[in-house]
């Protein structure tokens, strides 16, 4: 890996393509290296587990909106599929990207991977596998593709932190979601450093859609971003610039809305030849819920054995790092995280709502969990408003680690009993972290697939599925098509609300 430094540069110093971010990062996509069997094996894994979350989230609210957007779109001849329709519906890349990817994010509960900013790297995969579907891609082309935009995000999110400046994580995720698309159809480096800017030009805005009362538009950020995406690259393929240079300009991203005019970042990619191997540094989570609250789900099962009655807790203080804490903690100051009416996507990023319904449940659904009726139990917010986060050194110190084996987004939990007993564990990595106890292998993103689906298809339809993404780098064009159309038993539910598209 070579480390490149990102900083602003007024216009008359004139900075040459090949020395700005945009162009090295396209410089890395079309940088045509082997990939590893260890490589393709996590995005076989990541593939089963977008599959996975979506097939569960097919009647949910947003995703029928999504998806009748969708069909507003139909595409004859060649086009894209779209969860939980028949194969021989298709629509534009686009649109299937937009439904394909609200179904995705819709349950909080795929790949993540922290660093200076925050990401879910899997939200790409949507965006890439649509264009291979409509302009006719193998399983090799589709697998060059998703691990160049693996590596474009991740390397984004260990460089630049969005979230200070309160800007949503899409803006490193549209860049690799072209970064991606662009890989998949072997483009140049000079196609793709233009697609790119486009991207990251038009994907900036602002991280209300994660607090207060938090509404479906989380689910559809990276929907957003995919469209724009694959906009971009089809304007960039037509011969059209973007706004250059986009990260260095003296009225860039950096400049006015990051940073700033003495900004300095270091961005790490990896020099010409190396392998691609970030997704290897991604996890995914095992529970439904907002990445930093794995290991202390965890934690919960673990110290609810040593309490007999849960309405003799006093207090429960959640040590944690910064971002937990200002974010899903009490330091984020918003009442929404303590109220038993709030949203499904408000309590997914409440630290003590999840710890408390871990600690008196001992499980994690992603559904029972967050039901009405289960967060307004009186002795659960009598529970829940005992508890209090905290930063800590130390924990800020492990999230922000930048060797992938030390990194950890846990926390010590010290419970408080009205005896005066102190109840304290800790715990660093949720368990399915690489480094955790008992990390994810394929076994356990079937196993999870199989759990959070089974009601839904039917054993051929799964077995036709696991089939042929455990056959990934070697699909024709024909099975890539094949990939996210997964036929539910039932009848999936459509809008009946009408919108502009019909």
């Amino acid at each position: 890996m070579k480390n490149h430094e990102v900083k602003v540069y007024p216009s008359k110093y004139g900075l040459r393509k090949e020395d700005q971010l945009a162009w090295k990062l396209a410089a890395l996509v079309t940088d045509n290296v082997p990939i590893s069997k260890e490589v393709e094996a996590m995005v076989i894994n990541r593939i089963i587990d977008n599959a996975s979350v979506a097939i569960a989230s097919l009647n949910r609210k947003p995703i029928i909106n999504a998806r009748a957007q969708a069909l507003a779109h139909v595409r004859t001849g060649k086009g894209a599929s779209v969860f939980g329709l028949p194969s021989d519906i298709k629509v534009h890349a686009e649109w299937a990207a937009w439904a394909n990817c609200v179904a995705v994010r819709e349950l909080d509960y795929h790949d993540t991977y922290l660093a200076a900013d925050y990401s879910h790297p899997g939200d790409s995969i949507p965006a890439v596998l649509a264009v291979a579907q409509q302009l006719g891609f193998g399983g090799e082309a589709l697998l060059r593709g998703v691990v160049a935009s693996y590596e474009v995000h991740v390397n984004l999110v260990k460089g630049i932190c969005l979230h200070e400046h309160k800007i949503d994580h899409v803006a490193h995720l549209c860049p690799a979601q072209a970064a991606g698309v662009c890989a998949l159809l072997g483009l140049d480096t000079e196609t793709t450093y233009q697609a790119i800017q486009q991207a990251l030009h038009v994907s900036v805005s602002t991280r209300q859609s994660r607090k207060g009362e938090i509404s479906s538009w989380k689910a559809y950020v990276p929907a957003h971003g995919a469209k724009l995406a694959i906009e971009a690259v089809d304007r960039a393929m037509r011969g059209e610039g973007s706004p250059s240079p986009i990260y260095e300009g003296e009225d860039s991203v950096i400049a006015w809305i990051l940073d700033g005019p003495e900004a300095n970042y270091t961005v790490p990619l990896p020099e010409k030849g190396e392998e691609k191997r970030a997704i290897l540094e991604t996890y995914t989570k095992e529970h439904s819920a907002e990445y930093q609250s794995q290991a202390l789900i965890d934690l919960a099962f673990r110290m609810r054995e040593r309490i007999s009655d849960f309405s003799q807790v006093r207090s429960i203080l959640i040590e944690t790092s910064h971002h937990t804490h200002y974010v899903i903690g009490t330091g984020a100051n918003d009442p929404q995280k303590m109220d038993p009416n709030s949203s499904r996507e408000t309590l997914d990023h409440s630290i003590m709502y999840i710890f408390t319904v871990a600690l008196e449940d001992g499980f994690w659904h992603h559904e029972k969990s967050y039901a009405r009726e289960r967060a307004n139990r009186t002795e659960t917010v009598k529970l829940w408003h005992k508890v209090e986060t905290i930063e800590k050194e130390r924990w800020t110190k492990l999230y922000h680690d930048k060797d992938p084996d030390k990194k950890a987004f846990g926390g010590r939990v010290i419970i408080t009993m009205n005896n005066g007993e102190v109840i304290s564990d800790e715990l660093e990595r949720a368990n399915a972290h690489p480094a955790g106890a008992i990390p994810f292998v394929r076994e356990n993103y079937i196993k999870k697939f199989d759990m959070l689906t089974e009601s839904i298809i039917d054993k051929a339809e799964r077995d036709r599925f696991i089939g042929l993404v455990e056959n990934l780098s070697n699909l024709s064009a024909e099975e890539v098509l094949e990939l996210n159309v997964l036929a539910p038993k039932g009848y999936v539910v459509e809008s009946k609300i009408k919108g502009i598209f019909g």
